[in-house]
């Protein structure tokens, strides 16, 4: 079976509150919210281990256009710790080291690429 090469997005919003309500209106479908740490999520509905999932983020800062914005996370699998290692090797600046998630979801980690964009990585494992 073939692996997506998109694994989650976020979208960063100011007022979790009105763009959930945009987006639920907008789709015609409910989201959760979920608390993960510090951050405050609304998730899109997804069919979990089928589907690229992805969430509204709360950020205390609105996205500026061309450098902010929707974050897609990446299939680093199955070894995030591979893929960091590659991205050292080209030179991509780690914004967020490698982090693991709650409830076995797996690892994440954040780099800037080649061009300056900001990309998330996730795996199951490390």
């Amino acid at each position: 079976m073939q692996a997506n090469a998109i694994q989650w997005f976020e979208i960063p919003v100011v007022d979790i509150d009105r763009a959930q309500h945009f987006y639920e209106t907008l789709l015609a479908r409910s989201m959760r919210r979920e608390q993960m740490g510090p951050q405050t999520l609304a998730v899109f509905s997804y069919d979990n281990g089928k589907g690229i999932g992805g969430a509204l983020l709360k950020s205390d800062t609105a996205p500026r256009p061309g450098t902010d914005g929707p974050l897609i996370y990446l299939n680093a699998g199955p070894s995030l710790d591979l893929v960091l290692s590659r991205a050292a090797e080209l030179g991509a600046e780690v914004l967020l080291p490698k982090l693991e998630l709650p409830r076995g979801i797996g690892f994440i980690a954040q780099i800037v690429d080649s061009e300056g964009n900001r990309v998330g990585l996730h795996s199951a494992t490390a």
